[in-house]
């Protein structure tokens, strides 16, 4: 039997980008709060600039958790599922330590895909088979939780739409702001430069990205000094804006947050009307009991499905909040693969730097531009960025001029190391039927758990997005003198990735989504669900920033409106 513990207020599972900011609004209203988190606290010295351990190892000291439970994939459920890899990270603050720091809100189109297209193209845009419905709140209203995440962790960047003010030197198809980021961005290179005026004589906006990477001296700490290696790896001076260096700090100081690391919860337990009581966990060769009146999981999109699917009790028998069967469903993944190379005729002096010292193009993102006479809805987010290091530049292909062995390919690496360039495209992708996750019935964990299943694949509407990109890729990459381009295949797998959404989707309708629009289970009412899993689309951005404003915004109501959701 687990060993009962001292009741708390509000337990979150999963200490990282998402736990680590709910934390802050819950504690400064003075609730007791308990994270737990399956890895523990990182040091300076884990961050050390090492290419290897950090790159090519992973960070060997933080990912054998995850690494055991890595999600098993298949396109379609007549296939047979196999494993792969898993991208999590356990430690406190979670993948907000490795992540490339990348720091978007997503544009106003995005919440609102299904109205926006059938009124601008009709309803028959919508593939047929995507069960993409409207977000239950709008850019409007999530813009105050947006700014007060950039503020209390610190994002660079600057801003293109403030109060209705344009100013081209940022992205002028952001959403309405109400102020300026709270640091200038990063600075620029010599190559971000060179395509910054490219883009500008194709007469496109480019713009430097915003980042949860400091540039200047912020909150005390040190502002970003450049070095690389953060490309999967941490700062050693605390620049990169982890939830570990800015608001779980705050909110242990606080008096109001206790950790609990190196534990991993096994069951969130729940009475036989459906109340959530508090969590199982295992840490060692011991087993607790931890109530609390309210659970919050914040743990990855897949984990978050998985526990919930775990969860089984006489008032849930086919996992927490699944009554209405759609625990798993509505996944989707971003399509960033399909990747465009380019070789230029001279260095491009883009040595070491950090993967958000890029230049964007949002020209071609969302519905910024018009798609009347295409077949497809949404599109991407073009970025080039810094971050060359030696051995992903030995790794660097030939563009069929040599051989990948040997003396010719040892002589054009030397001779080519620092002139070729790899564009990270981010792009439109929907839910549909067909994609969802749910237990592998066959493959399981150290402790006897079933992994998480994936079934999904990308859809002809992805896939055109891809194909598209791919040319306004290429075309941007002419203009600033490339001699050769390389485009890689469209893919259609979609298996695990840093960006994972659905899985618990919110929305109004509880016969569709399993979370409210305040990110509180329709099924559990004091069960709250953090994370990219509540989100029904994706846009051509990374998901931390919107992420952690849903987290701060379901905390806030938590702690506003705790009497009605505790009962």
């Amino acid at each position: 039997m687990p060993r009962n513990l001292p009741k708390t207020d509000v337990v979150i599972v999963g200490m990282g980008a998402a736990g680590g900011v709910a934390a802050l609004p819950l504690t400064n209203a003075g609730l007791k709060v308990t994270g737990i988190e399956a890895g523990g606290w990182l040091s300076p010295r884990d961050f050390a600039p090492d290419e290897l351990r950090n790159g090519a190892r992973n960070w060997p000291q933080s990912v054998q958790k995850a690494a055991t439970e890595a999600p098993t994939v298949r396109a379609t459920s007549d296939e047979k599922a196999v494993q792969g890899g898993h991208p999590m990270m356990n430690a406190v603050g979670g993948t907000s330590m490795h992540y490339w720091a990348q720091s978007w809100r997503l544009n106003p189109w995005d919440f609102e895909v299904v109205s926006a297209t059938r009124e601008r193209y009709g309803a028959d845009r919508i593939p047929a088979d995507s069960t993409v419905e409207d977000w239950p709140v709008g850019y409007e209203e999530l813009e105050p939780y947006y700014e007060k995440v950039e503020y209390a962790v610190g994002i660079s960047g600057q801003a293109g739409n403030v109060k209705g003010r344009i100013n081209t030197s940022g992205n002028i198809f952001e959403g309405e702001r109400q102020n300026e980021y709270p640091m200038r961005p990063l600075r620029a290179s010599p190559f971000t430069d060179l395509m910054s005026e490219a883009a500008r004589n194709l007469d496109w906006n480019p713009f430097q990205g915003p980042a949860a990477i400091t540039s200047e001296l912020y909150d005390g700490r040190p502002p970003c000094q450049y070095h690389g290696f953060c490309n999967k790896g941490g700062c050693h001076v605390q620049a990169k804006s982890s939830t570990a260096f800015t608001t779980i700090p705050k909110s242990v100081d606080s008096g109001n947050l206790d950790i609990v690391t190196y534990a991993r919860v096994t069951n969130v337990v729940t009475d036989n009307n459906g109340k959530v009581t508090g969590v199982d966990y295992v840490r060692g060769n011991e087993t607790f009991f931890q109530p609390a009146d309210v659970v919050l999981i914040a743990s990855y999109a897949y984990e978050n499905v998985r526990l919930l699917q775990l969860s089984k009790s006489r008032a849930f028998p086919n996992g927490l909040s699944n009554n209405a069967g759609q625990v798993g469903k509505h996944y989707l993944s971003h399509h960033q693969g399909s990747p465009v190379i380019a070789l230029f005729p001279r260095d491009l002096h883009n040595w070491y730097g950090l993967p958000a010292q890029g230049v964007a193009i949002d020209d071609w993102a969302d519905d910024n531009f018009d798609h009347s006479d295409l077949d497809f809805i949404g599109g991407a987010n073009l970025w080039v960025h810094t971050d060359r290091k030696p051995m992903s530049a030995a790794k660097m292909g030939t563009f069929g001029k040599v051989r990948n062995w040997g003396s010719k390919w040892k002589k054009f690496i030397m001779e080519n190391a620092d002139r070729s360039n790899v564009a990270y495209i981010q792009k439109t992708t929907l839910p549909y039927e067909g994609n969802y996750l749910d237990l592998d019935p066959t493959v399981k964990d150290p402790m006897g758990f079933p992994v998480t299943r994936i079934t999904a694949r990308y859809r002809e509407n992805e896939l055109r997005i891809a194909e598209f990109s791919q040319d306004k890729m290429e075309e941007w990459y002419r203009a600033a003198g490339a001699i050769e381009i390389q485009r890689t295949g469209l893919g259609n797998a979609m298996g695990a990735t840093t960006h994972a959404y659905g899985g618990t989707r919110m929305g109004n309708n509880s016969e569709t989504n399993v979370v409210d629009r305040w990110g509180f289970s329709h099924e559990a009412p004091n069960l709250g669900i953090l994370g990219a899993s509540v989100m029904g689309t994706s846009g051509a951005r990374n998901p931390t920033l919107t992420v952690q404003a849903l987290s701060w915004r379901t905390a806030e109501h938590l702690a506003n409106n705790w009497r009605s959701i505790v009962g």
